[in-house]
């Protein structure tokens, strides 16, 4: 349990810190180079350890027991503390790059980068919230039902 935690610390502080330039400096040259080629590569690195090499970390004797049918067996894969942490840095890893789309995608239509914290923030602690909230901030201004994503 003490790999796992490791683990935790590392991943939970880079992505802040990946969220924190998204916030604090999003004009910065090498800021999203930096997210996506370190903070989000290292993320995925660690979800592919835990998920496919990380074995080794169960509860002697352990099996993890469930499956993507049902709820029951959803439950059942997320009783193991390798699993949760699994899914911990899965919604760390895609939540840090809906973070990064949203500023990409508001800064190809002149929204106000003040206007995204509320936003980012929804993001980062709720998700989806965050992403429908900069959707309806992005109509508001636009007035587009739908602005498909360019780079």
């Amino acid at each position: 349990m003490n790999a796992l935690s490791h683990i935790f610390k590392l991943t939970s502080f880079s992505a802040l810190t990946g969220w924190i330039i998204l916030a604090v400096l999003p004009s910065w040259k090498l800021g999203q180079s930096i997210i996506v080629g370190i903070v989000v590569a290292l993320l995925c690195f660690a979800y592919i350890y835990l998920v496919f090499f990380g074995k080794k970390h169960d509860e002697p004797g352990q099996k993890i027991r469930g499956n993507f049918f049902s709820l029951k067996g959803i439950i059942n894969l997320f009783k193991s503390p390798r699993v949760v942490l699994a899914g911990w840095v899965h919604y760390l890893a895609f939540d840090l790059m809906i973070g990064v789309y949203i500023v990409t995608n508001a800064s190809q239509y002149g929204i106000s980068h003040w206007l995204l914290l509320p936003c980012l923030f929804m993001t980062l602690m709720f998700g989806p919230a965050g992403l429908l909230l900069y959707f309806v901030l992005r109509f508001s201004i636009t007035h587009e039902y739908f602005v498909p994503y360019t780079s």
